[in-house]
């Protein structure tokens, strides 16, 4: 639990914009500002300058409060969040990754996702716009299915499960969906990435998963460039 409150605190307050990372953060433990300033005791006004990045970087002190409020809110709850937070930690060192974890400074809707990618929707296109996306996991499709073991799995979704993942070297989609279909944990949106014809077996489970499921056809290195912009 201490390695979980210091990597937020220590993502706070290196990020270039730490009033945005503090909003993903309180966002991510489902917190209202109402709430969060009244435990941490400032005005509402207050929180809402440091998300919107209208007042300087909080202080040390500040940061604390935040993060020790987090966790205590949680606690109260039921710890929920820190425990799949804490699930889903990867390891520090990984040889050779067959896989990429990226998370954004704030979150973004699927809808807009979609649109930065060039995407096209295959399946479940209602549900892109309810979805909020904290990040992206870029997946070597072959080496995933080869490769992964069961207990590595929830590595793949960094700290939150609240993101997509982008599926490369795809021939037809199947393979990933089945992953995907099989695994206790799933991504909020999945990506196959340079596929003309999306197998029907994959469309099927995107649609029994309510997952809505996407296409692009642009070039996977300006995928990320655009991504690891936001």
């Amino acid at each position: 639990m201490d390695e979980l409150r210091e990597k937020i605190a220590g993502e706070i307050t290196l990020s270039a914009s730490p009033g945005s990372t503090m909003k993903k953060w309180r966002e991510l433990f489902g917190i209202t500002q109402m709430e969060l300033a009244k435990r941490i005791k400032i005005s509402t006004s207050t929180i809402s300058d440091y998300e919107s990045n209208r007042r300087l970087s909080p202080g040390v002190g500040v940061i604390k409060r935040f993060v020790d409020t987090l966790f205590k809110i949680d606690e109260g709850n039921g710890g929920t969040i820190v425990g799949q937070l804490e699930q889903l930690s990867p390891q520090k060192e990984v040889k050779e990754p067959f896989y990429v974890i990226h998370d954004f400074i704030a979150p973004i809707s699927g809808v807009d996702f979609n649109r930065i990618i060039e995407g096209k929707i295959v399946a479940n296109p209602n549900y892109l716009d309810s979805i909020k996306l904290f990040g992206y996991t870029r997946l070597d499709s072959l080496r995933v299915i080869l490769e992964l073991s069961p207990a590595e799995y929830p590595k793949l979704f960094g700290s939150t499960t609240e993101r997509a993942f982008i599926f490369e070297k795809v021939s037809t989609g199947r393979s990933p969906l089945v992953v995907v279909r099989v695994a206790p944990i799933k991504p909020k949106v999945v990506v196959i990435h340079n596929v003309t014809n999306v197998d029907k077996l994959a469309i099927k489970i995107a649609q029994v998963e309510h997952i809505p499921l996407l296409t692009t056809k642009l070039d996977i290195d300006e995928i990320y460039k655009r991504l690891e912009k936001l």
